[in-house]
């Protein structure tokens, strides 16, 4: 009798460590594939800033440097993606994609503002249609962004509640980094906007 209810009581724990585990292997999978979704957006928005440039450098001749500065930009950006699609969650690779978007950000936001002292370009159909799609991106950005912050919260509560911490550090679940918005001083920095 006794063997029984200790037994019961092993396969009754066994149980809990399996739920528990297969719930923490969910909420990984949940939170890597909410970045899969970013970055399949991040992709878009890096395709469609080459064609930008493009359909702005004639307009710009004067504007050398905020065309390079894009373009460097959206190259930095785009090897941070590659290396946080590597590792979601990673709190580096995290820090460091959310530092490569802000300047990626600001580098667009002096390109629109110079664009706006450029009737001809403004008027450009193929620019609008890019700066439409652009925005249009950067919205579906911002909303599989924060799908991705609230799968790595749903997890890090899981991995961090009782019992779930003692198997999660157990089994190697490592705290997930949220993805947040970084304000560089170089996206606090005014747009420099000529019209020689």
């Amino acid at each position: 009798m006794a063997l029984i209810v200790l037994l019961l009581i092993v396969a009754v724990l066994v149980a809990i460590v399996i739920g528990i585990y297969n719930r923490l292997v969910a909420g990984r999978n949940r939170y890597q594939n909410a970045f899969a979704q970013i970055d399949v957006q991040l992709k878009r928005r890096y395709d469609l800033i080459p064609n930008l440039v493009e359909t702005a450098k004639g307009y710009l001749k004067h504007e050398r440097e905020v065309l390079e500065n894009v373009v460097k930009a959206r190259n930095i950006a785009a090897s941070a993606a590659e290396l946080a699609a590597k590792m979601p969650g990673a709190p580096e690779a995290m820090r460091g994609l959310a530092g490569a978007e802000g300047a990626l950000s600001g580098a667009l936001g002096r390109l629109f503002a110079v664009a706006e002292a450029y009737p001809d370009l403004k008027a450009n159909q193929t620019m609008s249609q890019l700066m439409e799609e652009l925005t249009t991106t950067e919205n579906k950005v911002s909303f599989a962004r924060q799908a991705f912050n609230d799968m790595v919260m749903q997890y890090n509560i899981l991995r961090e509640t009782f019992p779930n911490s003692i198997l999660a550090g157990m089994f190697g679940f490592a705290k997930a980094e949220l993805l947040q918005a970084t304000e560089s001083a170089e996206e606090r920095k005014a747009p420099k906007v000529s019209f020689t």
